[in-house]
C-alpha cells in the first residue's frame, strides 16, 4: 500500500497543539475544466457556486443552503431513510454498515447508502451535487463515504467536538485537505433537537490531538467518539476567535462544510427526531494510503479504497 509524508501528524503520544493547514480551502481549477460557457459571477467561478459563495466559503469554512433537493427527490430519499431504518429496527440488523446508539439499540448512523441503496445511488449523482465538488475540490472528485445519521427523539445522543479530516488522516490514511461534506436534513433541523453545529474559520487550523490509537478504534468511535477530539483549552480558543454557528432548516437544507472544520451536536431530549444524509466528497488526485496511524484501514464502507469518479 502506496505512503506518503505525513504533514498532519495527530495521536502520536504527544501533547495535543495547532498546526496551521498547509493545503488551499478552494482548489485551483484547471482552465480546461472551466470552459467558456455561462456569464458573471458562476463563469467566473467555474461552477455552479458563485464568487461571493466562494469567498464565503474560505472564509467560514462552511455554506448553508435553503434547499437543494427537489420535492420528489426529497420524498423518495425520505422514505427510504425511514425503510432502511425500520428495517434496521424491527430485522434487528447485525450488517456492519448498521451503527448503534451507545448504550442502546436505536440506530444512530446506516454507512455507505450510496454504495448498498439504488435510491441512494442515483439520487448522489444528480442536484448538481457533482458539478459542486469538481468545483471546490478542482477536478474530478468520488464519494469517500455517505451515511445517514439518525437522531431519534428523546434518546439521540451527541456527536461531540472534532475535525473530521483528522480522523480520516489517521484512520483512513487520507493525505490533504482536499474534501469537504454535505449534511442534507430529512427532517426539520430545529435549534432544539441536535443540528450540526460548526465553529467558523477553525477550518484553517489543524488539531493535533493527544493520545494513541487502538486497534479497530471504530467499533467503538463510530458509537461514541473520544479519541481525534481536542481538548477543552483549544477548543475555547477557536469557539472565542469564531464564535458557534448552528444552521437550521426545513427538509431538504442542507450545510455544506470543509473536512478540517471543527463540528459537532448536542444530544436531541425533544420529541422531534432528526435525520441528515451525510455525504463526504474527495479529490480524486486525494485518493487514500496506508493510514497514517499504523494500523490496517478502517473497512471500506467507512472510507471508499477503490474510488469511481462522478459523472
Amino acid at each position: 500500500m502506496m505512503t506518503t509524508e505525513d504533514i498532519y501528524p495527530s495521536r502520536t503520544g504527544g501533547e495535543a497543539t495547532v498546526i496551521p493547514r498547509k493545503d488551499p480551502i478552494v482548489h485551483p481549477r484547471p482552465q480546461s475544466l472551466i470552459g467558456s460557457e455561462g456569464s458573471g459571477e458562476s463563469a467566473l467561478a467555474g461552477g455552479p457556486l458563485s464568487r461571493a459563495q466562494l469567498d464565503r466559503y474560505e472564509e467560514s469554512g462552511y455554506l448553508a443552503f435553503d434547499s437543494i433537493l427537489s420535492s420528489d427527490s426529497l420524498r423518495e430519499i425520505q422514505t427510504r431513510a425511514q425503510v432502511l431504518r425500520e428495517a434496521a429496527v424491527t430485522e434487528s440488523l447485525t450488517d456492519p454498515e448498521i451503527i448503534r446508539e451507545p448504550g442502546s439499540d436505536e440506530v444512530r448512523s446506516i454507512f455507505a447508502v450510496h454504495e448498498n441503496d439504488s435510491v441512494f445511488a442515483r439520487q448522489l449523482r444528480a442536484h448538481g451535487l457533482t458539478a459542486i465538488a469538481e468545483q471546490i475540490l478542482g477536478g474530478p472528485a468520488y464519494i469517500h463515504q455517505s451515511r445517514i445519521n439518525y437522531k431519534p427523539g428523546f434518546v439521540g445522543r451527541e456527536f461531540y467536538w472534532h475535525s473530521d479530516f483528522e480522523t480520516w488522516h489517521v484512520e483512513d490514511g487520507m493525505p490533504r485537505m482536499r474534501a469537504f461534506s454535505i449534511s442534507i436534513s430529512l427532517t426539520e433541523n430545529r435549534a432544539q433537537n441536535g443540528p450540526v453545529m460548526v465553529i467558523p474559520g477553525s477550518h484553517r487550523h489543524y488539531v493535533s490531538c493527544p493520545g494513541w490509537t487502538p486497534e479497530e478504534h471504530y467499533r467503538t468511535s463510530l458509537r461514541r467518539q473520544e479519541l481525534g477530539v481536542p481538548p477543552r483549552s483549544i477548543l475555547t480558543r477557536l469557539v472565542e476567535d469564531g464564535g458557534v454557528h448552528s444552521p437550521t432548516g426545513p427538509p431538504g437544507s442542507a450545510i455544506l462544510f470543509d473536512c478540517n472544520l471543527m463540528h459537532g451536536s448536542n444530544g436531541n431530549i425533544t420529541p422531534f427526531a432528526r435525520t441528515n444524509l451525510f455525504v463526504v466528497f474527495n479529490s480524486m488526485e486525494n485518493e487514500l494510503v496506508a493510514p497514517f496511524s499504523g494500523q490496517p484501514p478502517r473497512p471500506g464502507y467507512i472510507g471508499c479504497r477503490r474510488p469511481q469518479k462522478l459523472g
